[in-house]
Order: C-alpha cells, then structure tokens, then sequence
C-alpha cells in the first residue's frame, strides 16, 4: 500500500485492514478538518511518547500516552464502538476531544 491509498476495510466499514490486522476505523462522520487537527494532535503525542520513553521520564510517557488515549478516543478509534452510539453521542465525543486536547496545547 502505497503512502496516497487508502488501507483495505472491512466490508461493514468499521475497520481497516493494515498488514493483516484489523483496526478500528476512524468515524467517517467526524469532518476530514476535525480529524486532522485530531490526527494532528496524535502524531505530536505519539511523538512525545517516543521521546518521554528513549528520556527514562515515566511521568511525561504517562502524560504523552493519555494524549494519545484522548485522540483515538475522539477519532472513534478506541471507547464505545462509534457505530453503537448517536449523532449526537458522536459528535459530543470528537468536539470534547478536540477541546481538551487544543486546551492543553495552549497551557
């Protein structure tokens, strides 16, 4: 798969197939401009954890880890299944994610 393809889903669309292993898709309701800053907000966290874990600091990879939690929680890709929850269940799940994880990037 090439970088510009789009990985191979499940015929119920709730999951992607990435070298043999099923994931969780992202909410296709969440709008691409939310799921950008989201997956934004992910790479920065998973690049914070990479860096906490190679510095020995627990305390930071703790911190890096939940930003990671709150970005694929927001995403749908972790927490209830976004398939099983409301628009407005949905919605409220990426809108507070994305709050929250704005709101620490600014502190």
């Amino acid at each position: 798969m090439d970088a510009h393809q789009s990985p191979e889903r499940t015929p119920d669309g709730h999951h992607i197939v990435v070298r043999g292993r099923k994931w969780r898709a992202t909410d296709p309701s969440v709008p691409e401009e939310i799921a950008a800053r989201l997956r934004h907000h992910l790479m920065a966290a998973r690049r914070a954890v990479r860096a906490a874990t190679a510095a020995g600091d627990e305390q930071g990879e703790r911190a890096a880890r939940a930003r990671v939690n709150r970005a694929k929680i927001a995403l749908g890709e972790r927490g209830t299944p976004w398939w099983e929850q409301p628009e407005d269940e949905r919605r409220q799940r990426w809108e507070e994610g994305l709050d929250s994880l704005d709101g620490e990037e600014r502190s």
